[in-house]
Order: structure tokens, then sequence, then C-alpha cells
């Protein structure tokens, strides 16, 4: 017998594990591509009265033709859940405080936080207030998505997340839907957590110093001041500010008249600025029925299109930011810690048994205990101490509200008295609307509830224990910031404020900065020959108003501290410096880590990591600090770094420190895009490197910033992971087609060709056009058949 060598035996084991890595290479692709989307030939659906076509366009855009609403939204939810239905899981649960049951015992406290927040209670009693014809929308939209449910589970076709995470999903239910409406007024609409640091800020810094931590310090309430000194709410070490919606959730948007356009009719663009990730926050749709024929983008699980155009109008959004939610101090009852004091009485709270089911753990019991104001937000358990002041929080989107019902009446407008009518119904977030319409009208409105308090504005809690505060109504609807047709020939809004001295309401005191709207204008006021492609180009720009404004202080500070010319690198880059954040240019990394690290430098030390991290506004509160500073006068933070130039030399020592060890020393080799770099991260993508490395996005470098008009506002890693969410630029003289970016593309399938195709469309600006007119629509065709 002839001897087997070591050599053959190893070489003999390679084989068999190469066989076997093929084997389990090719189960894998056919246990992911198993669940992919049917998309063409034809497939029966009973809950359809008639038949329906949804042609896929070549950036997987699925365009619906019903002959029915019925049908149309039953279709909707049956499209969207093929794509995008772990997406519609995962936000149902995530909204409603029910993550724990799929993902286990990491997720009890934002299970918690959400449960505290009564999204889902809130949508619940939003739905007593639907008329019936909206009910019934909601109710064909869960007939479309129960529908896919149970043919994938029948088929065992579902989507390989539900399997990695080992459940499947319950059925669609119309109060799903709702609630995530009401994440999505919670993801847009918060100010509470700045009140909390504001309150903290009251008890750890004397009143002067504390002062300077607001925009504008409340005028005639020194009875809420002392309030807030006198009854201390535990803050630090209560609250997680990662759970918190991005601090610069805001948006772009402007129309232009005919008067400013090379051919004469308006154009509209809009770009949301929200979170950016994999999939798309956003699902883009085109809906066509006898009744309406509308095109845009929803958040997936809501039927309808809530931005885009239809064959008459075309409209935008972009984020108010008013002071909707108030915290009220609350005093409890020594004796029974959910009853609160209220006029010299003790009231009873409501308390709503809130068990956490707990994958492979035991059931966490939790309650939610609501006051006259609101939900309790800090924790009520006291073990064996006597009960202490608690925050309560009063919030417009915790009200019955009706936002599909807008969204309906959006979709079937066909002027702007008609749309203007339907946003009547548009309650919460407050969104600045802009609006144009084939017959030449653009117009504006501000539109949402915003409070009236009897007293205060908003800026600090105020004491729960008196019926001398609370709210005594909104802002009168014909009331709210409305302008149609103005003479500049364009309007434009990006969170900066919206309002003049005159104005008799308070809407906040805490706008983004200007530079984003400051920038617009600027190109909008010097063109009167506008076009499409100079819109696309607009929501690209790099330009930087904000080192505009501060470089010609910041270099002489610089200079002054730099006796020795150790950073003379560093000022030649900033002086040489075009104020353009362009990803190649090296000026826009020092300036945009030297703004952060002044934030570090007059802040971090001197309060706990958490109150940082609740801390909002830190831009806008250091640079009416510089400002103050730069104009002569005192201010007390900068004073007690040695004034403003050693100041800036200290953030600029260690922005230097952070730069030289990512990317060495040698200044001329810095680049912005080697740090701020684009990213759509996916859920599954945090679980390990090799499921990051499967789902992920590759890293793009890119350039614009949080204060340019691109939007692309990064981590303290240099990951872009909020920006532009999507882009949309129509000239209504042709509403046969817009034009749209959505990264990092269309579904939510990762072997679809359509699941990351748009990321480097989104990094350089090319638009895709969508057509709404059967004709021009090119691409596979699904026919859903009626029984």
């Amino acid at each position: 017998m002839r001897k087997i060598t070591w050599k053959k035996w190893l070489l003999a084991i390679a084989g068999c594990l190469a066989i076997v890595a093929i084997a389990a290479f090719i189960g894998f692709t056919w246990f992911m591509n198993k669940s992919k989307p049917i998309i063409d030939g034809e497939l029966s659906l009973s809950v359809l009265d008639e038949d329906v076509t949804v042609t896929r366009d070549d950036k997987g855009i699925p365009h619906v033709f019903a002959k029915t609403d019925a049908d149309l939204y039953r279709a909707q939810g049956y499209v969207q859940a093929q794509d995008r239905l772990f997406q519609m899981d995962l936000a149902r649960r995530q909204a409603s405080g029910r993550l724990s049951e799929i993902i286990g015992e990491a997720t009890v406290d934002t299970d918690k936080f959400f449960r505290t927040f009564s999204l889902r209670d809130a949508a619940e009693k939003s739905l007593g207030t639907y008329d019936a014809e909206s009910r019934q929308v909601l109710e064909w939209f869960a007939d479309g998505v129960n529908a896919f449910i149970a043919q994938a589970k029948k088929n065992k076709t579902l989507s390989y997340e539900f399997a990695l995470l080992g459940y499947e999903p319950e059925e669609w239910s119309v109060i799903d839907s709702l609630t995530i409406g009401k994440y999505m007024a919670y993801d847009l609409g918060g100010n509470w957590n700045t009140l909390a640091f504001r309150h903290w800020a009251l008890q750890n810094f004397d009143e002067e110093k504390a002062k300077e931590l607001f925009i504008k310090y409340p005028k005639n309430a020194s009875s809420i001041i002392e309030a807030n000194k006198e009854n201390p709410v535990a803050v630090a070490g209560r609250f997680n500010a990662a759970l918190l919606p991005n601090e610069f959730n805001g948006s772009n948007n402007w129309v232009v008249s005919g008067q400013k356009t090379k051919n004469g009719t308006p154009i509209l663009a809009d770009d949301p600025h929200l979170g950016l990730s994999t999939p798309s926050i956003w699902y883009q749709m085109h809906l066509q029925s006898p009744e309406q024929n509308v095109s845009g983008v929803i958040f997936a699980g809501i039927p309808g299109i809530i931005l885009g155009h239809n064959d008459n109008i075309a409209w935008g959004v972009t984020n108010v930011g008013p002071d909707v939610q108030d915290l009220y101090i609350e005093m409890p009852n020594p004796n029974n810690p959910t009853q609160f004091r209220y006029d010299g009485k003790w009231e009873q709270a409501e308390v709503r048994d809130e068990p956490i089911k707990v994958k492979d753990g035991a059931t966490v019991d939790f309650e939610v205990i609501v006051t006259r104001h609101g939900p309790i937000m800090t924790d009520l358990a006291f073990k064996d101490t006597e009960p202490t002041a608690q925050f309560s929080m009063q919030w417009t989107a915790l009200q019955p509200t009706t936002e599909l019902r807008a969204i309906l009446g959006f979709n079937k407008a066909k002027s702007w008295n008609g749309f203007e009518k339907a946003l009547e119904d548009f309650k919460a977030p407050a969104q600045n609307f802009v609006f144009a319409s084939k017959d030449g009208t653009i117009a504006y409105k501000a539109n949402g509830q915003i409070p009236i308090r009897k007293q205060g504005d908003g800026q600090l809690p105020v004491p729960g224990d008196s019926s001398d505060y609370g709210w005594e109504g909104f802002i009168p609807w014909d009331e709210l910031p409305t302008v149609v047709n103005p003479d500049e020939g364009f309007i434009a809004t990006a969170n900066n404020e919206v309002i003049g001295e005159e104005y008799p309401y308070h809407i906040t005191d805490f706008w983004a900065q200007p530079y984003r709207y400051e920038r617009i204008k600027e190109v909008l006021e010097a063109n009167d020959s506008l076009t499409v492609e100079g819109m696309m180009n607009l929501q690209m720009d790099q330009q930087n108003l904000y080192a505009r404004e501060f470089i010609p202080y910041l270099l002489p500070s610089i200079k002054a501290q730099d006796q020795d010319g150790k950073y003379k690198d560093v000022i030649k880059l900033l002086e040489n410096w075009d104020m353009v954040d362009a990803k190649d240019s090296g000026a826009p990394l020092v300036f945009h880590t030297l703004m952060e690290k002044l934030q570090e430098v007059l802040f971090k030390d001197q309060m706990p990591e958490d109150m940082y991290e609740l801390m909002y506004g830190k831009f806008n509160i250091t640079d009416q600090l510089l400002r103050t500073a730069y104009a002569g006068k005192k201010s007390i933070w900068i004073e007690e770094q040695g004034g403003v130039d050693a100041t800036v030399y200290k953030a600029l020592e260690l922005t230097v420190k952070q730069i030289e060890d990512q990317f060495g020393k040698n200044a001329s080799k810095w680049k912005w895009g080697d740090f701020h770099q684009l990213t759509f991260d996916h859920t599954l993508g945090k679980a390990s490197p090799i499921l990051a490395a499967y789902f992920n996005a590759k890293k793009v470098p890119i350039g614009g910033s949080k204060v340019t008009v691109q939007a692309a506002d990064n981590d303290l890693a240099g990951h872009v992971t909020h920006g532009a969410s999507w882009r949309f630029v129509v000239d209504v003289g042709d509403l046969s087609t817009a034009y749209h970016i959505i990264g990092p593309g269309q579904s939510g399938h990762v072997k679809s060709a359509w699941y990351q195709d748009q990321v480097m469309d989104w990094a350089n600006g090319d638009y895709h056009q969508t057509y709404v007119w059967k004709d021009d629509i090119k691409g596979k065709t699904l026919r859903l058949k009626s029984k």
C-alpha cells in the first residue's frame, strides 16, 4: 500500500474545505436571493377588486396604476412591504417600545424611553378623530401589507433579516401606520432636552453664567426662574442622549416664480435633512388612479405621498422647529407618588401598565405615569427615599392629530386654495411648506400647532402645580406666517428664523444657524434666469458662509497667540482658503474641527458628559459668545479661558493635535474628504464587522458640511450620517417629470440592483428623472391579479 504523505493530506483537507466553502456560499446566496421581491410577471392578490399594474423604472421606483383608490392603496401597501417590510416592522417596534421582544435585554432602556414618549398611545387616540375616508385608506393600505406578509410566510420568502433575528412579523394594523407618523413628529419636533439642560444649568452655575447659555434669556419671568432654582429635578445621569433625535434635523426648500426662471414657469426644490441609512428613511413612489396622479416620497409604512407633485402642483417642507414640548415641574405626593399637586390639591395621574417582553429573558414591569400635562419623564423609582420634583412633558404630537388626512388632501389638490385647506389637518410636526402650481402661484406657510402659553416662552420648565401656567390654545391657523406671490419672486427656508420682531406670537428663540438660508438667498437674488439644472447645482453648493463670517476674526486671534510661528502652515491654509468645503481642501478640516474644539474648551470640562451631550445648540451658543467677545463685550465663559484670543488658540492646539494624529504633520496633505466620509449604514451592520462589510455601503469622501447648502453633517469620527435624505427639483411648467436622488437606493434588499445604487449619485449630485405619464415609464412590470 502506497504511503500517503502529509502534503497530500493537507491538499485533500484543503480541497474538502474549499468544497464546503463553495457549498456554503451557494447556500447563503440561495437563502438571500429567495426573498428578493417579484417585480415582473403576474401574482394573484385576493384583496384586490380589479387588476393593478406596478412598473419599476430603471431606479426601482414603483409606478402603481389602479382603477380605483381602494386598489391603489392596497397595492401601495403590498409594494412597500415587498421592498421594505423589515424596515417597516422595525419602525413600528421602535416607536411602540417593542424592540426587546426581538433583540433582547440590550434595548430595554430604549423601549422604556419610547413607552414613556407614548407615541403609540397618541396614535390610538388620533385614530378616533379621523374621518371615515381616511380610516378606510389606512385599512386598504394595511390589507395590502398583510397580503404580502401572508404570502411571504406561506412561501417562506420573508426577508433575511427576520431569519437572522429569529422571528416573523405580526399583521399590520392601521395603528402601526399612525404610530410611525408619530415617530416622525418625535424625530422633527423636540426641544424638551434643551429645557432639561437649562434647568440643570440654573442649579449648577450662578445665574449670570447660566444666562449666557440661553440664546435669549427669559424676560419678565422671575417666578419661573425661581421655580427652577427652588425645585430641582434630577437631570444629570437620568437621560440617554443617544436616543435623542439628531440636533440638525432640518432641511432646505425654496420656490421661485416664473419672473426669475429662464422658461417663465415656477421651479420648486426640496431636500429634507434626516439620518442617512440603509435603507433610506424615504420610499419613492408614483400612484395613479382615475382620482389622482401623484409622485414623490412617503415614509415606509404610511399610505399616500407626503412630499412631491401631482399634475397641477408641487410642494416641499423644512422643519419650523418651534417650541412644542414643554416641561412642567411636578410635585408628587410623599405618600402616593402617582398623585401630583395642582392648585393646592393632590390630583391622581393616569397610570399605564406597560410590561416589556424581553427575548430570552423575563418580562420587565414598567409603568408610564401621565399627569394632566403629559407623561412623567424622570425616574419615579424612589425606593426608600421621599419623592422629589419630577418633569412631565406636554407635546403637541401627543394630542389627537390628523396628518394623514392632510396628506390625502395634498395628493389631490389642484391649487393653492385646495392645498392650504388641506394644511389645516397637518398639526405635528410644524413644517415650513413651500408650494408652486402650474397657474404660476408660489406660496409658503409655517404650518402646524404652535402653543400659546399663559406664562413664559417655552425656554424653561414651568411649575406644574398651578393653573397659572400651561397652554391656552395655539396660534390661530389663519395667523401662521404665510406668503403668497412675493415681490422678490422667490421664497426660501432652511430652518432659519421665519418671523420678524413685529410677529405677535412666540415660535422659538432657537432657530438654526443662518448660513444655509443666506447662501440660498444669495444665489436666488443674484439670478433672474434660473433653471432646473441651476437648482440642482444649488442643492450641491459647498460655499461655507459660517467660515466667511468667523475666519476674519479667528485668524487674528490665532496670529496674536502664535508668536513663534508654530502654526504658520495651518494659518497659511486658512488664509488661502476660498471658503468652499471641498473634499480635497485641507482648510475645511481645520475650520470645522476648530469650531468643535471651541465648544470643548468652553463647556466640556464644566459639566458631566451626559449633560454636554444633552446640551443642544452648542454651535449657536458658541457663535453668540464669540460675537459678544469680538464686539468688545465681556463673556464669563470666554473670560474664564483667558479671553477670546486664548480661547481660540487653545482650541487650535487641540485641533492640530487631533488632525496630526490622524493624518500626519504635513498640513499641505490634509484633505477634508479623508475625514469627512459619506456612510449609509444598515441596522444589522451594528452587530458585527462582518455584517457591516456585507450590508453597509462603502464610505465615500465628500465635501459639504452641516452649514453648507449641500448638507452633510458628520459625527466625531467623520462619518457623514446626516444630510439630504432626498433631493427633489421640479419645474411646474412640466409636471410630467421631476428630478430626484434618494440615497442610498430604493430597495431594502441587499441582493437588489437598487439597494445602494444611488450612493455615488448622492455624492456627485447625479439626479434621476421620474416620469408620471405611462407611455414615458420604462421598466419591469408586475401585474397584480384580483381573484
